[in-house]
């Protein structure tokens, strides 16, 4: 595993960004993954480029990283999918920045409302609901973090646990799971086995917690963990920002199958042959 670099206020920082050209929206004969910091990925599968919560400008935090996807960089992008509302997932900027580029949106209901308020064509769905980009199969799956039903600066509506979601992704080469921001569910540790997990292990409880990160990662012991939502927002008092994988590589079995990607950095999916 990398060695990993900690901020002053004791913050473990990714490694340094590798810039993502429009190069990589280029047709290849490979499923490449992309961690873009923060929980947003792209995914090229054979020429079918998805984006994953892209916030690539506009974010009201600071940043400890550089960011790897510029916008001027941004190819041809055949799907945009957003878990959730929070604007560390949801760039509104963003996604005005690309609809040139971009031929399909996708988002539970309340948040494709949103992206169409912004003139942006959101194409809303239920969870479980299936459709496909491409060569690409996508089905949301459940999550939980409607967080915002505590907090009196969002009681203007009541919010479901249908407004957030994750994303099962079937490419040629295997299988992808995000399972988006959420606690720990009780369905999420009865998936097929994924190829692949974007895996977010924050320890907070409107996260997966890092006890629930584990859990999850020995419940499915042969897929590859790429490690996003931690090390790069410069807020160490903010627990969704500051998982440490090293704490986590401890603990998970095969822990080799644990990669800590730089913001930018290539991985190749490759299907589990007795998955």
């Amino acid at each position: 595993m990398k060695k990993l670099e900690r901020s002053q206020q004791g913050q473990v920082i990714a490694p340094a960004s590798i810039a993502i050209k429009k190069e990589a929206f280029d047709n290849r004969q490979e499923t490449a993954i992309y961690w873009l910091g923060g929980g947003a990925a792209m995914i090229n599968s054979h020429g079918t480029n998805l984006l994953i919560d892209p916030v690539l400008e506009g974010f009201d935090l600071p940043l400890l990283i550089e960011n790897p996807l510029p916008i001027e960089e941004v190819g041809k992008v055949d799907g945009v999918l957003i878990t959730h509302i929070d604007n560390d997932h949801f760039s509104r900027p963003t996604l005005k920045d690309i609809r040139e580029q971009t031929l399909s949106y996708h988002a539970p209901h309340y948040v494709a409302e949103q992206m169409q308020k912004e003139g942006l064509p959101g194409t809303g769905h239920d969870i479980y609901d299936t459709f496909s980009i491409g060569t690409m199969k996508i089905r949301l799956t459940p999550a939980c973090h409607n967080w915002q039903n505590g907090s009196s600066k969002y009681n203007f509506r009541y919010w479901k646990e249908e407004d957030y979601c994750g994303y099962w992704i079937d490419t040629q080469d295997g299988s992808i799971w995000m399972p988006g921001d959420s606690k720990l569910l009780h369905s999420q540790l009865h998936m097929p086995d994924p190829d692949e997990i974007l895996f977010d292990f924050a320890d907070n409880d409107w996260h997966i917690t890092l006890e629930g990160a584990i859990q999850l990662a020995n419940n499915y012991p042969k897929a590859d963990l790429i490690c996003i939502h931690w090390g790069t927002v410069d807020a160490p008092e903010m627990t969704p920002f500051n998982g440490d994988p090293e704490i986590l590589k401890e603990r998970i079995q095969t822990p080799e199958r644990l990669h800590i990607l730089a913001p930018g950095e290539k991985f190749v999916l490759i299907k589990k042959k007795d998955c």
